[in-house]
C-alpha cells in the first residue's frame, strides 16, 4: 500500500509529460572519498523528477592532505591547485556563471593528471565534474567522452563491479535520459542497479533511486507495465527506510498516477490526493479523487466498496470546503454540504448493500474476499452515518436554524450507525473488527455529546444508555489492545 503519507510539501499537482519525465538535475562534486565518489551513498540524489541547475549539494570536503588507495599521501603543487580550481569552478556553478565554472573544471582536470597521473581516481572525479557541467550547458558532444572517461578509470581502479562505478553509470544513464537516448540510458541504468543491489542492498534508497530511474526509462520505451512495477517498488522501499512522507516520494507517486491502467495506479492516485487534503490542497485533492472515482466506476462494478470509499473521501474534502467557505459565501458552503451529502448517501447505500449481500453479483474483477469486503463496508458505513450526523449539524449553524433544539438529520444518522453496528453484529460477526468498534465508539460519543448540548432526552437512546455502552466498548478496546501485546 502507498497510503500513511503526510507529506509537508506541495507545490502543484500537474501531471508531468513523458517530455518533462527526461529533465534531470545536475550534481556535480568536487573530489573523491574514501567510499564513493559523484553521488554521495545516504546523500543527495540526482532526481530526473527535479529540475535546474542550482541545487548542487556541496560534499564534506576536507582541506587536509588525502590518503590514496595505495596509502601514501599525495602533496604538490598541482595536487593544491586541483583542490583550488575544483572548489572554484563549483562554487561559480552554484553561481550559474557556468563559462566561467567551466574554465575552472578545465584547469582542475588539468592539475589532477598532472598531480596524481592520469590514470588516477581524482581524474575520474575531474571527468566527471566537467562532463556533468556539458550536460548542463547541452554539449552532449563535450560530454559523453568525459562521462565514458570517468568510468573506465574507475574500473581500472577499483574493478568493474565497485559502488563508484555504479554511481557514475547511474550519472552516465541521466545524461542519455536527458536527450531521449532510452536504450543507452536503460542499459546504463540496469548495470548500476545491479551493482547497488550488490553492494548496499536490495532495501537501500540509493537503490530505490536508481529503480526509480529506469522505471522511468523503461514508460518512455511504452514498456508501462514493467514501468510501474520499477516505480512502485522504488516508493515501497522509501517507505520502508522511514522516507515515506519525503517530497521524494511523493514526486514518484506523481509520476505513477501519471498511468491509470490498474487498480493498483488507482489507489496510489488516490493517496496522493488524501496527502493534499492533509495539507489544505482541496481543489486539487478534489480533481484527482474525481478522475479515481472515474476510473473505478468503468473497472469495478458500480456498487463495489472501493466506490463507496472513493465517495467518503470526497464528500469529506467538499465538507472542509463548505467550512472554508462559510465565512465568505454562505450560499456556496452550502451547496457544498449539499454535494457532500449526496456523496454520502450513495456511500451508505453501497456499503449497506455489500453488507446484505454475500456476492458481488456483475463485478468486472476478480471477487475479492468476501469476510475482507464485509470488514470494510463496516468501517465505511459508520464513517459515512458518523459524517453525516457532522454535515447535518453543520448546515443547520449555516442556515441559522432555530426551529429545533437538535437538527433531526444528525440525531437520525448518528442512531442510524448504533443501529447498523449492532443489526450488523449479529448477521456478519466477522466484520466487527478493532477498527469497526473504535468508529461505533466514535459515533455513541457523538449522539451522546449532541443530546447534552441540547438539553434533550428525545432520542431512542437515553443518556445514561449511551454512557453505559460507551463504557463497554471502550471496555473492549483496552482488552483487544492488551491482548495484542501479547
Amino acid at each position: 500500500m502507498f497510503l500513511r503519507r503526510a507529506a509537508r510539501l506541495i507545490t502543484s499537482l500537474r501531471f508531468p509529460s513523458r517530455t518533462e519525465a527526461t529533465t534531470c538535475r545536475t550534481a556535480v562534486f568536487s573530489s573523491i572519498p574514501q567510499s564513493t565518489i559523484f553521488m554521495g551513498i545516504n546523500g543527495n540524489l540526482a532526481l530526473a523528477e527535479d529540475v535546474g541547475t542550482g541545487n548542487i549539494p556541496r560534499e564534506d570536503d576536507s582541506t587536509t592532505l588525502r590518503r590514496i588507495e595505495d596509502g601514501s599521501v599525495v602533496s604538490n603543487i598541482h595536487t593544491s591547485k586541483w583542490r583550488v580550481f575544483t572548489d572554484n569552478g563549483r562554487d561559480l556553478f552554484l553561481q550559474g556563471k557556468l563559462d566561467k565554472a567551466e574554465n575552472y573544471f578545465l584547469l582542475a582536470l588539468q592539475e589532477a593528471k598532472q598531480g596524481f597521473g592520469d590514470r588516477d581516481p581524482h581524474v575520474a572525479s575531474a571527468c566527471n565534474n566537467l562532463a556533468e557541467l556539458y550536460r548542463v550547458k547541452r554539449l552532449f558532444d563535450k560530454a559523453e567522452p568525459l562521462y565514458l572517461e570517468a568510468i573506465n578509470l574507475l574500473e581500472e581502479s577499483f574493478g568493474p563491479d565497485d559502488i563508484r562505478v555504479g554511481a557514475a553509470l547511474h550519472n552516465l544513464g541521466q545524461f542519455y535520459l536527458v536527450q531521449r537516448k532510452l536504450e543507452e540510458a536503460r542499459m546504463c541504468y540496469e548495470r548500476a542497479l545491479k551493482i547497488k543491489g550488490r553492494v548496499l542492498g536490495l532495501d537501500h534508497p540509493d537503490y530505490a533511486d536508481t529503480m526509480y530511474h529506469l522505471g522511468m526509462v523503461l514508460y518512455l520505451q511504452g514498456n508501462e507495465k514493467d514501468a510501474e512495477a520499477l516505480i512502485r517498488d522504488s516508493i515501497r522501499i522509501l517507505e520502508e527506510a522511514g522516507l515515506g512522507e519525503s517530497v521524494i516520494c511523493l514526486r514518484r507517486l506523481r509520476h505513477l498516477a501519471q498511468g491509470w491502467n490498474s487498480l493498483d495506479t488507482v489507489i496510489a492516485a488516490e493517496s496522493l490526493a488524501l496527502t493534499l487534503q492533509s495539507v489544505g490542497k482541496l481543489k486539487e485533492a478534489e480533481e484527482l479523487l474525481e478522475r479515481c472515482l472515474d476510473i473505478r466506476k468503468t473497472i469495478l462494478h458500480e456498487d463495489h466498496i472501493q466506490i463507496a470509499a472513493n465517495m467518503l473521501h470526497l464528500a469529506r474534502v467538499a465538507m472542509l470546503k463548505s467550512n472554508k467557505l462559510r465565512k465568505v459565501d454562505i450560499a456556496k458552503a452550502i451547496t457544498e454540504l449539499d454535494k457532500a451529502k449526496v456523496l454520502l448517501d450513495n456511500s451508505i447505500r453501497i456499503a449497506q448493500r455489500v453488507l446484505d449481500s454475500r456476492k458481488q453479483n456483475g463485478s468486472k474483477m476478480p471477487s475479492r474476499d468476501n469476510g475482507k469486503d464485509e470488514r470494510t463496508a463496516m468501517v465505511i458505513l459508520l464513517q459515512s452515518l458518523d459524517a453525516l450526523g457532522l454535515l447535518e449539524i453543520t448546515k443547520q449553524e449555516l442556515l441559522e436554524s432555530r426551529d429545533e433544539c437538535c437538527p433531526t438529520g444528525a440525531k437520525n444518522a448518528l442512531e442510524q450507525c448504533i443501529s447498523a453496528f449492532k443489526e450488523y453484529g449479529m448477521k456478519k460477526p466477522v466484520a466487527i473488527t478493532s477498527e469497526v468498534k473504535a468508529e461505533y465508539l466514535s459515533c455513541l460519543k457523538h449522539l451522546l455529546g449532541l443530546i447534552i448540548d441540547c438539553k434533550s432526552d428525545g432520542t431512542q437512546h437515553s443518556k445514561q444508555e449511551l454512557k453505559e455502552e460507551i463504557r463497554l466498548v471502550e471496555a473492549e478496546l483496552s482488552a483487544n489492545r492488551k491482548h495484542a501485546k501479547k
